[in-house]
């Protein structure tokens, strides 16, 4: 027997149909945080930022943002910098106004992006009050986190002494950015609260099967390497922060989540990147450990049997200018796969997915927060360029960096 719906009921139900449909739809888009963290990303690349003035450039950013929007939206407690409440005051205008306010003043060759990108926000904001107290309270906040980022160590000169006898000449480039390991944490106590033990002994059967496994899968001519584990590579040749960007805003975008929670989740990624950076720097010039291009073509002389030399021996790409222990890809990973999971906490996980410009333009997806942490080391070493352990210790790293900023932003598991 077939039930015969009325012609009313059945446009009652069709309704009902198309609103919840249109409600999935809007759960499912971006808001303005996480449009906002997007263009972000794309304007600091764009600005030729290295990888790490980039990471503190958009945590920068998102402190900002995640500021000015829960002064209007009061929904936390935490707050670095002290802004009146504005409730009523436009969210939308405030995210607008602290991007283009911040990143003028940190990237102000694209002054002209920037403003465009600013005046299409605002001119979908209806005039009022709303609308400029929002942007009065993105001035505050940025000029809040300017003050206190001021004297960040950023600003420090680079006097990096090239190791060398009298007369013997050395390459003359300049590693990259050794001075870094002295800029002040915003969740670290100091740089070196998390730095790890030494690199394995030379003598060691660990050394010997580190050495081994890059040397095998990470030559440029490699036979071991698989097709799969090349592209895996070459995908994360990328290293400029908007990759890993790409996966918190597969998180920020799923259904039932709001503007400053995501605003919350874009400072606590940012932030914990950053500092992981400064925590890995600071062991990489600590501990000055060879990169396998040079460990490889010098195996003769590490006193391990296990170790042959290869005196032609190449990585798959190029070798980053800094000293090899432990991993900066990796300790990225771990960080914010951690803050992910925390976040994410027993609900469902979205299918994560970022893309890469390295690998031009191309995307990869990962079902699980796991996944994705796990092939970032792996990632390093077909590159040719980390070893095993290095992958290891730069990803625990990351997760006790996290830790920092899970406590700080009271990141819950609803």
């Amino acid at each position: 027997m077939h039930m015969m719906i009325a012609y009313p009921q059945m446009l009652r139900v069709s309704l009902i149909v198309l609103l919840l449909t249109a409600s999935g739809l809007s759960d499912a888009r971006a808001d303005a945080v996480t449009e906002w963290n997007e263009k972000a990303g794309e304007i600091v690349v764009k600005a030729g930022l290295g990888p790490l003035p980039a990471a503190r450039a958009l945590a920068m950013v998102q402190a900002s943002v995640y500021e000015a929007v829960n002064a209007i939206t009061q929904q936390y407690p935490v707050s670095d910098v002290k802004l009146e409440a504005t409730p009523g005051a436009s969210v939308e205008a405030a995210v607008a106004a602290v991007n283009r306010t911040m990143l003028t003043k940190l990237v102000p060759s694209q002054q002209a992006i920037v403003d465009h990108a600013y005046k299409t926000a605002l001119t979908a904001i209806i005039d009022g009050p709303a609308k400029s107290n929002g942007i009065a309270v993105a001035e505050q906040a940025v000029a809040g986190i300017l003050a206190r980022r001021a004297n960040d160590g950023t600003a420090a000169g680079e006097s990096y002494r090239p190791h060398t006898s009298a007369g013997t000449y050395v390459p003359t480039v300049i590693p990259e950015l050794p001075q870094w390991r002295y800029r002040k944490p915003w969740l670290m106590t100091n740089p070196v609260q998390f730095r790890p033990g030494p690199p394995p002994d030379l003598e060691s059967e660990v050394w010997a099967r580190d050495y081994n496994e890059v040397k095998a899968l990470g030559g440029k001519h490699s036979r071991e390497r698989t097709v799969e584990q090349t592209n895996i590579a070459y995908f994360w040749e990328e290293v400029m922060p908007p990759i890993y960007d790409g996966i918190v805003r597969s998180v920020a975008k799923a259904p039932g989540r709001d503007i400053t929670r995501n605003a919350r989740l874009f400072a606590a990624v940012t932030q914990a990147a950053d500092d992981g950076l400064i925590a890995v720097f600071d062991a990489k010039y600590h501990y000055g450990f060879w990169r396998p291009v040079t460990a490889i073509r010098n195996g003769d002389i590490d006193r391990n049997e296990a170790t042959e030399r290869d005196e032609s021996w190449e990585p798959l790409i190029e070798t980053p200018m800094h000293p090899e222990y432990p991993c900066a890809h990796c300790i990225t990973a771990g960080a914010v796969g951690t803050i992910l999971k925390a976040e994410i906490g027993n609900g469902p996980t979205p299918v994560l997915t970022t893309t890469s410009n390295a690998a031009g333009g191309v995307s990869r997806s990962w079902t699980t927060i796991d996944e994705f942490m796990q092939e970032v080391p792996n990632a390093r070493l077909y590159d040719g360029v980390h070893y095993r352990n290095s992958g290891k210790v730069g990803t625990d790293m990351g997760r006790r960096i996290a830790q920092l900023a899970i406590e700080k932003y009271r990141l819950t598991h609803k």
